[in-house]
């Protein structure tokens, strides 16, 4: 059991790739099938930005990828078959990848109000939640992009739907930013992360860790 109570919180704010879903590789994959076609050196590259950028939507990226990695205007039409592209690459992986474990068990102990804020499209995320029969968790509902985890974790602490004591649990950089920015708890789970100094990042930000959910009912 880690150094953290966690049924102390009335809220539990839960990332969903590398926390949820060990879907952070299909993730990865996917940005690199839909931007195959303009080369393997500007694709790696893409994938290299997504890596490093964890937690941050889709759309968001896809309009780097334009500007910054292709050097090209913005265009509507190429921004829109990017994102089909990589929604037809993640689709199916969403479907079968591994569940966290221990998630029933959670619920059970924690009796708080259960949140999905995640950088995966939201639309995209109700649906597989729906069809692997976890949305039955998430009482507090499941939101994702195009909002960012900072206009939605705002918007529903302004709603007084995310009630303090909060804790948000992530894999990435960016949620711990994002939890920071929300004044809210956080602890980085480290199992499924694609955060390569995890290590460094939670000793020197002072942040506690476990490997994945399942440490909490164990």
């Amino acid at each position: 059991m880690p150094e953290l109570d966690i049924t102390q919180y009335q809220t539990l704010v839960f990332d969903c790739d590398g926390v949820l879903l060990n879907s952070n590789k299909i993730k990865s994959q996917a940005f690199y099938k839909a931007t195959k076609h303009f080369g393997h050196e500007s694709a790696q590259a893409f994938v290299d930005y997504h890596m490093q950028n964890g937690g941050i939507s889709r759309y968001a990226k896809v309009k780097y990828f334009i500007k910054e990695i292709l050097k090209q205007e913005f265009d509507e039409t190429l921004y829109q078959d990017l994102l089909a592209r990589f929604a037809r690459a993640v689709k199916d992986g969403l479907m079968a990848c591994d569940i966290a474990e221990g998630l029933s068990e959670l619920k059970t102990k924690t009796k708080s109000t259960w949140f999905v804020v995640s950088g995966g499209d939201q639309n995209e995320l109700r649906e597989v939640f729906s069809a692997r029969d976890l949305e039955k968790y998430f009482d507090g509902g499941i939101f994702g992009s195009p909002d960012s985890k900072d206009i939605i974790l705002a918007r529903e602490i302004s709603a007084h739907n995310i009630t303090n004591p909060a804790l948000f649990l992530g894999d990435s950089k960016y949620d711990y930013q994002a939890a920071s920015l929300a004044n809210i708890d956080f602890v980085f789970l480290h199992q499924w992360t694609e955060v390569d100094d995890w290590e460094v990042f939670c000793k020197t930000n002072g942040l506690k860790s476990v490997s994945s959910l399942k440490d909490f009912v164990v």
